[in-house]
C-alpha cells in the first residue's frame, strides 16, 4: 500500500463508513432469513412463509418516498443526519416490539411490525446512500464503499448467524431485543458524525424532486431494457434464497445453530467474492465481469439441488452455502459497478433508490411462487428452475453488451465526474 493510499484510508470520512454500513446492514436479515428461521419453527406452513416475504415491499418502493426525504429538511442534526436519528431509532423501537410480540400472538399484527422495520430500513438506505455521497470525495469513493461493504456484512453476520445463535439458546425474543440493542451503535455514530459540506440544497419544490431525476433516467436510449437487466440479472439468486433458510431447516432438518455457524463462514466467503470481482473487474471490464460472475452466480444454485440429493451432509451444506456466498460477492461486486454507471451523478440519491429498488423486485415477490413449486415438484427440482431462472438475466446481458461496455468505459475514464448516462 503506496502513502497516498495509507493516507486516504486513515481518513475520518472512510471510518466513518464502517458503523454506518453496519447500521445499514442489520435490519434486512430480521425482515428475510432470520425472520423466516422464527416463522418456520413456530409452526408456520411455507404458504404464509412465502407470504412474509411481501414485507419486503418498501425495499422495492423506496424511490417513491426518496424525494420526500431529499425535500424535506427535518429541523433537527441536518437534512441527512435529521433523517437518520428518526429512522435509526425507530428500528430499534419497531424491532423491540416484534421481540415482545412474536409471531404467536397473531401473525397479522407481526406481519405489520415486520413491514414496518422494512419501511423503516428502506428508508435510512435512502439517507446513508444520500450523505456517503455527499461526504466522500471522488478518490475516496472505492475505499469508501469497500468499507461500507464491510461493515454492511459484519452486520448481515450479526443478524443473521449471530441471532440465530441466540434464538437456539435463549430464545427468538431476546435475539431480536440484543438486534434492537445493536442500532444504537448507528445512533451513536449519527449523533457524532459532521453534517456533510457538500450536500445539495434541497430541491425547491416537490415536483422537481419527483420529476427531475426520473424524467431524466427515462430519457435515455434503452432506458426499459437497462432497467430489465437490473430486474432480472439476480433473478435466480433470489428466487433460491426465497427459501434456502426453510430448506436447510426443514428439508434438510439442520439445526438453526447449524445454520448460523455456517452462515458466518458465508459472509466471509461473499466478503472475498466480492474482493476477488473487484480485483478482477479492471481487467474483465464491465461486461465480461458481468457475464462471468452471472455465470457462476446460477452454476452456486445447483450445489442446493446437490445437497437435496446428497441429503443431510454438513460437508455439501459448507460447500453450497459457501460457493452461493462467493460467486454472490463477485456478481453484487460487479452489479453495483452497473448500477453506479447508469447513476446521473446530478441525481445519485434518487436515481440509486429507483434502481435499488427495481433490483429488490425479485427478493420481494418471489417467495409465494417458491412455495407453491416446492409444495409441487420437490427441493431439488426447485433448485434446478431457480438455475434456469438466472438465464433470462444473461441473454438480455448479452443484447445489451454494447451499451453496458460504454457505460463501464465512461465511468472507468471519468471518475467523480458529472456522468451523463
Amino acid at each position: 500500500m503506496n502513502r497516498a493510499t495509507l493516507r486516504a484510508v486513515l481518513t475520518p470520512r472512510l471510518g466513518i463508513m464502517l458503523p454506518l454500513g453496519f447500521a445499514s446492514g442489520l435490519p434486512l436479515a430480521l425482515t428475510g432469513g432470520t425472520l423466516q428461521a422464527w416463522l418456520t419453527e413456530a409452526g408456520l406452513d411455507l404458504t404464509t412463509i412465502g407470504l412474509f416475504a411481501y414485507v419486503g415491499l418498501p425495499y422495492t418502493l423506496k424511490f417513491l418516498w426518496a424525494p420526500v426525504m431529499d425535500r424535506i429538511v427535518p429541523p433537527w442534526l441536518g437534512h441527512r443526519r435529521g433523517w437518520m436519528i428518526v429512522t435509526q431509532t425507530g428500528l430499534a423501537l419497531a424491532l423491540t416490539f416484534m421481540a415482545f410480540i412474536g409471531p404467536g400472538s397473531g401473525a397479522q399484527i407481526f406481519a405489520a411490525l415486520a413491514l414496518g422495520v422494512a419501511f423503516l430500513s428502506a428508508s435510512q438506505d435512502i439517507v446513508f446512500d444520500a450523505y456517503r455521497t455527499d461526504l466522500l470525495k471522488p478518490d475516496e469513493r472505492g475505499l469508501g464503499a469497500a468499507t461500507w461493504v464491510m461493515g454492511y456484512r459484519i452486520a448481515m453476520m450479526a443478524s443473521g448467524s449471530l441471532a440465530l445463535i441466540v434464538a437456539a439458546r435463549l430464545g427468538w425474543s431476546s435475539a431480536y431485543l440484543c438486534m434492537a440493542g445493536l442500532m444504537a451503535l448507528g445512533i451513536v455514530t449519527i449523533l457524532m458524525i459532521p453534517e456533510p459540506e457538500a450536500a445539495r440544497a434541497a430541491p425547491q419544490s416537490m415536483a422537481e424532486a419527483v420529476w427531475g431525476p426520473l424524467s431524466e433516467f427515462l430519457s435515455r436510449p434503452m432506458a426499459l431494457a437497462l432497467l430489465g437487466l437490473i430486474v432480472l440479472y439476480k433473478l435466480g439468486d433470489a428466487f433460491a434464497g426465497a427459501l434456502t433458510t426453510s430448506f436447510l431447516l426443514r428439508g434438510m432438518e439442520f439445526s438453526s445453530e447449524d445454520i448460523g455457524l455456517v452462515r458466518a463462514f458465508g459472509i466471509g466467503a461473499t466478503i472475498l467474492g466480492a474482493f476477488i470481482g473487484g480485483g478482477l473487474m479492471p481487467q474483465l471490464g464491465l461486461f465480461r465481469s458481468l457475464m462471468v460472475f452471472g455465470l457462476l452466480q446460477a452454476l452456486s444454485n445447483l450445489s442446493f439441488l446437490w445437497l437435496a440429493w446428497a441429503g443431510k451432509s454438513y460437508a455439501v451444506m459448507a460447500f453450497a452455502v459457501g460457493f452461493e456466498n462467493l460467486t454472490g460477492g463477485m456478481g453484487t461486486a460487479a452489479f453495483v459497478a452497473l448500477v453506479m454507471s447508469l447513476c446521473n451523478h446530478r441525481y445519485t440519491a434518487t436515481q440509486f433508490a429507483l434502481l435499488s429498488s427495481v433490483e429488490a423486485l425479485g427478493r420481494v415477490f418471489l417467495g409465494w411462487p417458491a412455495a407453491k413449486l416446492v409444495g409441487l415438484a420437490g427441493w431439488g427440482p426447485f433448485f434446478f428452475v431457480t438455475f434456469l431462472a438466472a438465464l433470462p438475466g444473461l441473454w438480455l446481458l448479452w443484447v445489451l453488451r454494447k451499451p453496458v461496455t460504454q457505460h463501464g468505459e465512461l465511468n472507468a475514464g471519468r471518475a467523480g465526474a458529472e456522468v451523463p448516462c
